[in-house]
């Protein structure tokens, strides 16, 4: 049987997981949790097989959370289900310890097939994300940090600075700093343009 931990902010989104879940006889919803310090909190109390993670929520989450849940049980596979582009964030989350990376956007059977292969020690990824990973060029957005993208993220769904220190636990100070890197390395001038580009670049 394998044990599945389910985080995604979005009751919706875990009760439809539980249900596709529940039709094979070798796989078990044995907890959710609907944010990132919920899902370290069940992580260090309990031991899961696979954890299903969203990239987004509120708190802790994306590159970070994978981090923080590798460090809290090494063994523990990941598999990371999210609306974000596998071109812009597969092989970062792949970096930083997640096995693999299915869009929500992807069937159930898509889904039951990567659950049993990552928790069998295997790696999954889709065309797209695969030729992202031997794509030779380097564009800018491959030169920000982690948490640059992400704050570029946050930017571009309409947070200010003092909401994205807020939900990144940083100070208004460091994140302004953050996006100040962030518009030197694209070449941009404004938050507009932040934004735009996010756009154009399918980040959100």
């Amino acid at each position: 049987m394998i044990r599945v931990l389910v985080v995604d902010d979005h009751q919706i989104v875990r009760d439809g997981l539980r249900r596709i879940l529940a039709a094979h006889a070798d796989l078990e919803v044995a907890g959710e949790a609907a944010d990132g310090d919920e899902a370290v909190a069940l992580v260090r109390a309990r031991d899961y097989d696979v954890a299903v993670l969203d990239m987004s929520m509120p708190g802790l989450s994306g590159i970070e959370l994978i981090k923080r849940l590798r460090q809290e049980k090494p063994a523990l596979r990941l598999l990371v289900l999210s609306m974000h582009g596998e071109r812009q964030y597969a092989a970062r989350a792949l970096k930083a310890g997640a096995s693999g990376y299915l869009n929500k956007d992807s069937a159930a059977e898509q889904l039951v097939g990567a659950l049993r292969k990552v928790a069998g020690g295997g790696v999954h990824l889709s065309d797209a994300a695969a030729a992202s990973l031997v794509a030779a060029e380097r564009s800018p957005r491959q030169e920000l940090t982690d948490r640059e993208l992400e704050v570029l993220r946050l930017l571009a769904e309409g947070l200010g600075p003092t909401e994205i220190g807020a939900r990144l636990h940083l100070s208004v100070k460091t994140v302004s700093t953050h996006k100040a890197r962030v518009q030197d390395k694209l070449g941009v001038a404004s938050t507009a343009e932040l934004v735009r580009y996010a756009l154009e670049n399918k980040l959100l």
